[in-house]
């Protein structure tokens, strides 16, 4: 048996109308029989009401299109039909696109597979792409480099890991010529690696500036390790985000190697130009297109495929999130159904929500709508 997108009415004035019009909480147009569960990869999908969205009545839903219509360049066959109707609707209002998305989708609360019915709730935190001064050749105070894939790097698996990197001269030799800048702070350095991707304000040897964008490039295949496990697990702090680990090292400044060194994992970028229109977007996600600052999220895509449009919330004591965001990338801690990485833009405000958002989270799928066929 096959799964096939039914066929559905077209968008129709009148349902938007009718959304506006009705009275909170309950929206027209939702009373049919409910479609069965569905189950993908790890996690279990059961189908709900629009109604049982939070905040589903009151989304800015077009800062959300900006996303979708980036996931629509490149959609996957689940989604590639709907996308004519996306872009129509980059013009339409909040009730227009909020009326074509009950007559085209279906909503699915996302549930492990394993463990108890109903346990749908689970972890939400966030990334964000740093902006950092950088030094294009080694300069007074810019001594941390941050390099381009050596050559080689996927004949010796793994490769050499950090402390290595900074000790043993074979490796530095294999990285020579492959530095792009020069920062400041090893452990900007070692976030930017966290995060993936970064924006630099590069100084030229002329001493002129401009910014570009670091992207992912690849790693030196060693485990990724937490220092703010590594401070946890030895006592050290009871705040293992960015701003108590640098509280910490304030304190330690003699033992910024033995943290860095904790995390074996070193990623390697590649430079790219960033032009007005690039800088409105994150870096590329695993799905390949532009993340949307707060509308895109990283999730473990066995449980959610790139693509899939998501409602999310989470409240927290930094924020209150009921949004349509879209599942757009992934990471090496994202794992599990109910978990979800929240993209929160670029620079210091994006850094600071970023390094410290950990709190409850529950997701829904929407789905196209099905029938079963033979």
């Amino acid at each position: 048996m096959l799964w096939s997108c039914a066929s559905a009415p077209p968008y129709s004035a009148e349902g938007a109308a009718g959304i506006a019009a009705t009275a909170p909480g309950v929206l027209p147009g939702d009373t049919g029989p409910l479609p069965p569960a569905l189950q993908h990869g790890k996690s279990r999908w059961v189908p709900v009401r629009w109604a049982d969205l939070p905040g589903f009545a009151d989304d800015k839903l077009f800062e959300a299109w900006n996303a979708w219509i980036k996931s629509c360049e490149r959609p996957g066959p689940t989604f590639a039909a709907l996308c004519g109707d996306v872009r129509r609707l980059s013009i339409g209002t909040g009730d227009e696109r909020r009326a074509w998305m009950m007559q085209r989708l279906q909503p699915y609360r996302v549930e492990p597979l394993t463990g108890s019915a109903g346990s749908s709730e689970g972890l939400l935190t966030g990334y964000y792409e740093p902006l950092l001064d950088a030094s294009r050749l080694p300069a007074p105070g810019y001594g941390v480099p941050l390099y381009r894939p050596p050559a080689g790097l996927n004949q010796r698996r793994p490769w050499y890991t950090r402390q290595q990197i900074d000790t043993l001269p074979e490796a530095q030799a294999a990285l020579r010529g492959h530095e792009i800048a020069y920062l400041a702070d090893p452990i900007d350095a070692l976030i930017l690696q966290i995060q993936g991707s970064g924006r630099l304000r590069i100084t030229e040897p002329d001493g002129s500036q401009h910014l570009v964008r670091l992207s992912f490039a690849g790693t030196n295949d060693q485990p990724y390790q937490s220092v703010g496990r590594w401070l946890l697990d030895q006592g050290a702090t009871r705040d293992a985000t960015w701003p108590g680990i640098r509280a910490w090292l304030a304190q330690n400044p003699r033992r910024v190697n033995e943290l860095l060194w904790s995390n074996p994992r070193v990623v390697f970028f590649r430079e790219e130009p960033l032009s007005p229109l690039d800088a409105a977007f994150g870096p590329r996600g695993a799905q390949g297109v532009a993340l949307t600052p707060g509308r895109s999220i990283a999730v473990d895509a066995t449980s959610i495929p790139y693509g899939t449009p998501v409602w999310l919330a989470s409240s927290g004591p930094l924020v209150k999130l009921d949004r349509l965001v879209l599942a757009q990338d992934t990471g090496t801690a994202i794992v599990g159904a109910v978990r979800a990485d929240y993209f929160a833009g670029s620079g210091p405000a994006a850094g600071e929500l970023a390094g410290r958002l950990k709190q409850p989270l529950r997701l829904w799928v929407l789905w196209p709508k099905q029938v079963l066929t033979q």
